[in-house]
């Protein structure tokens, strides 16, 4: 049972540290720069690729220390992401995480991790997170490539849409959430049978 609770972080409000900048660590910070552009990222890392560096050109709030890793570089850090294949490295990392209090994820480490990084869906503001709880990011990977097939591009006009909806309705909480239910089906069935025919 995947007893994983999914939340959506604002990057750009808090500080990640990427610890290694070699090949795993240029995806993971791919995968964060694709999902929040501005996310603020400590990279730190004995050897930064060129690939890495090329990445964090221009962009002003991802700062880059070449250098071995430092306890001091945890200060004031909300999320930690390790890149490494350093085991005694990253078994430190997640002591000093654990006793600051401060979310982990190890690249294919699971039980190191405190949350994975999903395959990701989006289109425009529909963002789709998937888990398959440290299983198979493969499946996960196939599924996304399913769901965006399947996902019209039209999708987000019907979210834009939904949005002016949602302001200009009246009543109490309860009865703007029946008028939008009433209104999703609608629009859902409708568009399901549009793309079938």
């Amino acid at each position: 049972m995947n007893e994983l609770f999914p939340i959506y972080v604002k990057l750009e409000q808090i500080q990640t540290l990427l610890v290694g900048a070699g090949n795993v660590g240029l995806e993971k910070l791919q995968a964060i720069l694709s999902n929040s552009p501005q996310a603020k990222v400590h990279i730190v890392a004995a050897e930064v690729s060129p690939e890495v560096n090329e990445l964090a050109q221009g962009n002003d709030d991802i700062e880059i220390s070449e250098r071995a890793f430092d306890e001091s570089d945890i200060e004031n850090v909300d999320l930690i992401i390790l890149a490494t294949n350093n085991t005694a490295l990253n078994a430190h990392i997640r002591q000093l995480a654990s006793k600051h209090h401060i979310l982990l994820n190890v690249a294919d480490k699971p039980s190191l991790c405190d949350f994975y990084l999903g395959s990701v869906v989006c289109k425009g503001n529909l963002k789709i997170g998937i888990s398959t709880n440290g299983k198979s990011p493969t499946i996960a990977k196939r599924i996304k490539e399913f769901l965006n097939e399947l996902l019209p591009e039209e999708i987000d006009e019907t979210l834009e849409l939904m949005g002016q909806l949602r302001d200009n309705l009246k009543g109490d909480f309860q009865e703007k959430v029946r008028a939008l239910n009433a209104h999703t089906k609608d629009v859902l069935v409708k568009k399901s049978y549009d793309s079938t025919n």
